[in-house]
């Protein structure tokens, strides 16, 4: 897990829909935070009317700005990347002032049930009041005023994760699977390591080469950015089993090791991260638990 950083050439611009490319705007909320960089971005596509991605949360003033940036024109569908209720909460008053329909993959759910004794960390920050008028399944395509988004189906972040290539520009708007400011939260039980993985595989196999992600800057020479986003978690793999071979048996005590240089604040963030990692390698039948594993149970290698 890299420390949130802020990216000096990264302009939120707040109150202004900010244009990437012909029939491409970003409006981003003024809701920052370490976990949000700037504030969530939302995107326009379209010109005479328009495809909303992301809306983001219902903060002061924001839905307002919106309008504005609607001005009066056809919205078609608002589309969402996930149901984090920084991406979600302003879907439902849009849809309520414009007719438009909210599409996404599926009502928020995780990526596994509950164990017995485990609480969901992020269940205070899922938009469980979200339910699709349209699911999008992997592969559908939308048609935006010219345009046509493809829904992609990246889960990792949380199971009902989508991201949106836009057909024939190198566009793909990233949601929080890939963003260049810090790197994405994979926690169990909303998110799944094994699952993250594989959609970053399922990127690097697809032809768009800049994202427009959920937070922060876009990330330009994708698929080398992608590269580098597997090549660190695999290292973090790596860095769990040798905590193992050394006799860690804890998160908590691979945790003050690992992130020795991160924050104290972001340690909370980093233990489910290895959570995230350990029940991948216990899935794939390199490292034992006792029970499920939980943040607080007791891990080795297997043998």
């Amino acid at each position: 897990m890299r420390e949130p950083r802020s990216e000096q050439d990264f302009d939120p611009a707040y109150g202004s829909a900010v244009r990437i490319a012909n029939g491409v705007f970003r409006l981003t909320a003024e809701n920052p935070s370490p976990f949000t960089a700037d504030g969530t971005n939302g995107y326009l596509v379209g010109e005479r009317s328009l495809t909303i991605i992301d809306p983001g949360p219902d903060v002061e003033g924001h839905f307002d700005i919106w309008m504005r940036a609607i001005d009066g024109r056809k919205v078609d569908g608002i589309a969402v990347t996930h149901t984090h209720l920084d991406h979600t909460p302003m879907a439902h008053r849009l849809k309520a002032a414009t007719g438009a329909p909210i599409l996404a993959f599926s009502h928020h759910r995780a990526a596994r049930p509950l164990h017995d004794g485990e609480e969901n960390p992020f269940a205070e920050s899922s938009d469980m009041a979200l339910s699709p008028d349209i699911t999008l399944a992997d592969g559908e395509r939308i048609a935006a005023d010219g345009f046509v988004l493809q829904a992609v189906h990246t889960p990792g972040h949380t199971a009902n994760h989508l991201s949106f290539a836009l057909e024939g520009t190198p566009y793909l708007f990233s949601g929080d699977h890939v963003m260049a400011w810090s790197t994405t939260i994979v926690a169990p039980p909303d998110g799944s390591m094994n699952d993250y993985m594989a959609s970053l595989e399922k990127l690097l196999a697809r032809p768009e080469s800049i994202y427009l992600p959920g937070h922060g800057g876009p990330v330009n020479a994708a698929h080398g950015f992608v590269r580098g986003i597997r090549s660190h978690r695999l290292m973090r793999e790596r860095a769990i089993l040798e905590r193992l071979a050394a006799g860690d048996e804890t998160i908590a005590d691979m945790v003050k090791v690992i992130y020795r240089t991160t924050k104290p604040s972001l340690h909370g963030a980093a233990a489910l991260s290895v959570l995230a990692h350990l029940e991948a390698l216990v899935e794939r039948g390199s490292v034992s638990t006792e029970g499920p594993p939980l943040l607080a149970g007791r891990y080795r290698l297997a043998r």
